[in-house]
């Protein structure tokens, strides 16, 4: 199934122009900046308060030689972090939303007024009649 190349960019700009890429586009951006203030948040006023636990000067420079490799498990450590962070803002935001969603569904639709009795529509035939003459 070859597609013709116009016939694919036509899909492709059909794909682009989507709401949810749009969406997803908005997304992935605000989540690089928010990544940049949780690293900032990790690296800047985590790290240095676990830096006082270890008895360590800087927490970035703990490190393990083995041989001539150095495993700067601090590393993984910040990184762990901030995915801890991360998974947290992204589940109080999921939160956030199903909580919206669910009152916005558990909004009780307007009460339908009950059908007339069979007194009311005897009556309501009685003035239409009276109207007419």
């Amino acid at each position: 199934m070859a597609s013709t190349p116009s016939g694919f960019l036509a899909e492709f700009k059909t794909f682009i122009a989507r709401g949810n890429v749009m969406d997803m586009a908005v997304g992935v951006i605000i989540g690089g900046a928010f990544s940049n203030i949780t690293n900032s948040l990790i690296n800047d006023m985590i790290m240095p308060v676990l830096g006082i636990f270890t008895n360590s000067i800087s927490f970035a420079d703990l490190a393990v030689n083995a041989g001539p490799a150095v495993i700067t498990y601090s590393n993984f450590i910040q990184a762990v972090l901030n995915f801890l962070i991360m998974a947290f803002v992204v589940f109080c935001l999921v939160k956030a939303m199903n909580a919206f969603h669910r009152k916005k569904e558990e909004t009780p639709p307007p009460p339908v007024p009950p059908e007339p009795s069979a007194e009311e529509k005897l009556l309501t035939e009685i003035r239409d009649l009276l109207k007419d003459k």
